[in-house]
């Protein structure tokens, strides 16, 4: 068995990178096991998973959700976008539309030098 073929097999089985990473096996172990035994046989069993793992991962992440929480901060987050409603809707005055139209009462002309 060459070098390649196994890093193809390391490629395509992840999880074994798991087992590196909690210290529980080398590559060096891996690659005798996979020298001796190949690709096709039962001392992989142990290390490679077929899908039970990440089914049993992803029950354990929806067990750890605390449901009441995240209703609290949904509660939270309506009644911020409900503030910010209110306040959009209400209409206040707009001092550049004053500005533009001017004073409402005009102001007398006042002649200088009798023009």
């Amino acid at each position: 068995m060459s070098k390649e073929s196994f890093k193809l097999f390391a490629k395509s089985h992840p999880e074994l990178v798991n087992y590196i990473k909690n210290g529980d096996m080398t590559w060096q172990k891996f690659y005798e096991i996979y020298d001796i035994y190949g690709e096709d046989d039962q001392a992989w069993q142990s290390y490679i998973s077929k899908g039970k793992h990440s089914i049993n991962n992803f029950q354990d992440i929806l067990s750890g959700i605390n449901t009441e929480s995240i209703q609290k901060h949904i509660n939270t987050a309506q009644k911020a976008i409900g503030v910010v409603q209110e306040l959009a809707g209400k209409k206040t005055p707009d001092i550049a539309t004053n500005i533009a139209s001017g004073p409402s009462n005009p102001r007398p002309i006042n002649k200088f030098f009798e023009d």
